[in-house]
């Protein structure tokens, strides 16, 4: 039986979780309770994930078509999880990172996979994406305390930016999994309850929802006009691409791979990894549970509230300052200031998690191209601590030379698809190719992962149709 004691639930930090040595073998709990204690990856990857695409694109959404598409909401978020899930099968059966294994990927271009090309494309989206959530971070904090009087100046909204730098980059100057985790888990926690929090608060006002709307919003269908926006939805809400290969670097920091130990063909070896997979799967169906949750109260608070008004349909800035007003004026001051904190920690809680994860991908890509040595540990962390710096610091100068956080959003959106039709073909190529066959599950399994994989390449090409 696996010791289950809370300070062990991770793994410790003087070992390199990268690094597979038998000594770090560890029996996978037995039981649901027991293995609840070692969830964590899946909480970072709510964290980032609750944010940007839910607070700005799901809730345009909503004001765009109303509840017509409010079933988009389960299926964009459902149908990513399989792929999720293989991927860090894959990664902790072999104990290596989503990247390095995409460098795997054939066809080579150069000396490369095609898809390490395809990650280098994918920075620009990187930079875009989270440019967008600070700005409408610091947005929405100007709006709650100005600097220098009006909250919409640059003076403001700038000054905000810088601090929200400065936080970012405090929080993971050490580089710290269980940090990352902690944070991620208590502003998860908030978020969620403040997205519930709104879609309540909304029965007070003239912009009540009923359960009628509800059921026209969950029968399939797609408004006309309305398909720019739902795909942008499809690739910004759920695990995108950059969560799902994120997610394999936080399952191996957490120790699932470690755990599981080398593969040395034994049946022991297959009992551990089952097990931790099994953890695993846990981890990412909660994940799942809590961003689904967001994801839905975020799109009914632009449907119930905004489609009605199309004076008020949100553009760029205004998404922060139309739905607080609302809240101002029919539930009283106190509702704005519920609403913008919630809306300000919800778009930052994703640059926090955000951080680091691209910080991890960012250095895993340079290293394959040859910029250091991905194994040397010391030289590892020092390329993340770097990355960890100049990436928000460059979200930040972008933030305040573009003021439209929602425009940077849907555009990143588009962008992300395109990242999803390679995360799909990788990880089929890598399950059949590499992930040891006695660790995966069965043929229904295997028919919803090709269907998920399917599913995100087909939304990747019409997003990509869709630009021109």
């Amino acid at each position: 039986m696996s010791r289950t004691d809370p300070a062990e639930t991770t793994l410790a930090r003087t070992q390199d979780p990268y690094v597979l040595d038998p000594a770090d073998v560890r029996e996978p709990p037995r039981t649901l309770r027991s293995g609840l204690k070692f969830l964590g990856p899946g909480m970072i990857t709510s964290a980032a994930v609750v944010g940007s695409g839910e607070l700005l694109t799901a809730t345009t959404l909503g004001a765009q078509v109303g509840f017509m598409l409010f079933w988009l909401v389960f299926v964009s978020t459902f149908v990513k999880v399989w792929v999720q899930i293989e991927l860090a099968r894959w990664s902790i059966s072999t104990g290596e990172p989503a990247i390095t294994g995409y460098d795997r990927v054939p066809p080579r271009v150069g000396r490369r996979g095609w898809m390490a090309w395809l990650v280098l494309f994918m920075f620009l989206q990187f930079l875009v994406g989270q440019a967008g959530v600070i700005g409408g971070s610091a947005l929405a904090f100007s709006m709650l305390l100005p600097i220098g009087g009006d909250p919409f100046s640059a003076v403001s909204i700038g000054s905000w930016v810088a601090v929200l730098v400065l936080v970012a980059i405090g929080i993971h100057v050490a580089n710290r999994y269980e940090l990352v985790e902690n944070i991620s888990t208590v502003l998860v926690v908030l978020v969620t309850g403040f997205a519930v929090v709104t879609v309540v608060l909304v029965q007070f006002t003239d912009f009540a929802w009923t359960l009628g709307d509800l059921g026209d919003g969950l029968r399939f269908q797609v408004a006309a006009g309305a398909m720019g926006v739902a795909l942008s939805m499809f690739g910004m809400t759920g695990v995108g691409a950059g969560e799902i290969t994120a997610y394999t670097y936080w399952c191996v920091e957490k120790g699932y791979a470690a755990w599981t130990g080398p593969n040395d063909g034994s049946a022991d070896w297959v009992r551990r990894a089952r097990g931790w997979i099994r953890v695993m799967k846990m981890d990412a169906w909660v994940s799942w549970v809590v961003y689904t949750i967001s994801t839905a109260a975020f799109y009914l608070l632009g449907a119930a509230v905004l489609h009605p008004q199309p004076e008020l349909r949100p553009k760029g800035t205004e998404v922060m300052s139309v739905i607080s007003s609302i809240f101002d004026t029919a539930v009283g001051e106190w509702g704005a200031v519920v609403f913008l904190v919630g809306a300000g920690v919800a778009l930052f809680k994703t640059i926090i998690a955000n951080v680091p994860s691209l910080g991890r991908q960012v250095a895993n890509t340079l290293s394959v191209f040859g910029a250091f040595d991905w194994a040397d540990r010391a030289a590892r962390d020092r390329w993340m601590r770097v990355i960890m710096i100049v990436l928000p610091v460059t979200w930040g100068l972008l933030a305040v030379a573009v003021n439209s956080p929602l425009v940077l959003v849907i555009l990143a959106g588009v962008l992300n698809a395109l990242f999803l039709m390679g995360v799909a073909v990788s990880t089929l190529y890598l399950s059949r190719a590499e992930t040891d066959p006695r660790v995966k599950d069965g043929p229904g399994f295997a028919a919803l992962l090709v269907v998920s994989a399917i599913a995100i390449f087909a939304v990747g090409v019409l997003s990509f149709l869709d630009q021109f």
